[in-house]
């Protein structure tokens, strides 16, 4: 019987691992299953271009595993049972069950709007594409009438700086407002900081700093001061969700539905199970928990790659780096900034800015886009067989055991 390995998600961290998965190991004893909710691969890094209305590639997966033996299933995940090692399925002919000995959990994140009233109901979010086309619509709208529109723009993370100067730049006869919870760019470097309130001031970003929104109407925002903000398009950028599938299956996860994983992406419940990407918990090689990106997405899936292989074959699993280096943040098409991090998390003293820094962010962006679209490109060609029974290979260890510590 083939070992059978089911990935959940064909984003940046499920694609890659499936398809490094499907070049490292022999068709003879495996089969590989990806499960994703659309048949195209979703630029993410990308999606606050796509809402100020820029065309955005988007491959189709069947172009990007074609060759790999990967059977692709277009369906939304509904439910895992971790017990029976079975995943239930919708689409449009009714859905179905997936058996699995090996599952890949790559769901990702999306938007999160529960912690703000209104908000789910009248505000907009780019966690997504459909929610990036619903705000490109409105904002075409809002381009297209008398006197424009105002936007605001809630939280002043890396999606929200993203989307306000993007739309700024996009859609000068829009009216673009960020709103900050403290300090515009807090967690940057001094210099990064007074970069990015350049770039604010030359695109005509209003940025209200120290502000904290209440509630969310339909043309207005509350704020917890007092003010009261006219908006015609407001955007919450200021938090993100796991699905609660995994939690539900009564898999361990933290507070937040990240799957809790050990060193080698591994469930430290439910061993048959790898997470990667943004619903994986992991701790990093400097003992913080990774953030959600993309490059938390390549080194976690890179990780579950050499354990999932090393464990099928009878090997010792080779650590890989768990690292996160800074971010690479873009400003409009022709501005950015680069911020490296410590091993602290902090930001390091020295950035890079201007043109220089959009076009490492163009590069960082290209470079994603290829390697999930070629997702066997440069891989040994050697295919690994199985040599252990499945399910003596997902058997539940105790944490202390060489093999969960590896």
């Amino acid at each position: 019987m083939k070992h059978r390995i089911v990935v959940l998600g064909a984003g940046y961290a499920g694609a890659f691992v499936a398809g490094t998965l499907a070049r490292r190991l022999s068709r003879t004893d495996t089969e590989i299953t990806v499960v994703n909710a659309v048949p195209d691969f979703v630029q993410r890094l990308r999606l606050h271009q796509l809402a100020a209305g820029q065309a955005i590639e988007n491959p189709q997966l069947t172009d990007v595993f074609a060759g790999t033996g990967i059977q692709l299933r277009p369906a939304r995940v509904t439910a895992v049972d971790a017990e029976r090692r079975i995943v239930t399925v919708a689409d449009a002919d009714g859905g179905g069950e997936l058996e699995y000995d090996t599952l890949v959990y790559a769901l990702g994140s999306h938007g999160d709007t529960s912690g703000l009233p209104g908000a789910a109901e009248h505000a907009f979010d780019i966690a997504s594409r459909p929610a990036a086309l619903r705000l490109r619509e409105r904002l075409e709208k809002l381009d297209q009438r008398t006197g424009g529109g105002t936007v605001l723009i809630i939280g002043d993370g890396l999606t929200g700086i993203e989307s306000a100067t993007e739309i700024a730049e996009s859609r000068p006869g829009l009216s673009v407002t960020l709103i900050a919870r403290g300090e515009l760019g807090a967690r940057l470097s001094a210099g990064a900081r007074k970069h990015l309130r350049r770039v604010c001031d030359r695109l005509e970003v209003a940025v209200l700093e120290n502000t904290s929104v209440e509630t969310v109407e339909a043309e207005r925002v509350l704020c917890t001061d007092g003010t009261v903000l006219a908006s015609d398009a407001t955007v919450w950028t200021a938090g993100f969700a796991v699905d609660p599938i995994a939690a539900e299956a009564g898999v361990d996860v933290t507070d937040d539905g990240r799957i809790v994983v050990d060193r080698t992406m591994q469930s430290v419940s439910h061993p048959g199970i790898y997470a990667i990407g943004d619903a994986a918990y992991a701790i990093g090689d400097n003992g913080r928990p990774l953030p959600m990106s993309c490059a938390s997405a390549g080194y976690t899936g890179t990780q579950a790659v050499e354990a999932i292989i090393a464990r099928l074959t009878g090997r010792e699993v080779r650590r890989t780096k768990l690292l996160y280096y800074g971010n690479h943040i873009s400003l409009g098409r022709r501005d950015g900034i680069v911020q490296m991090v410590d091993d602290e998390g902090a930001a390091k003293p020295k950035h890079t800015g201007g043109r220089t820094a959009a076009l490492i962010k163009t590069g960082v962006v290209k470079t994603s886009l290829w390697a999930t679209s070629h997702p066997t490109f440069g891989m040994p060609k050697r295919k690994n067989r199985v040599t252990a029974e499945p399910r003596a290979l997902t058997a539940v260890r105790t944490p202390d055991t060489p093999a969960e510590i590896a």
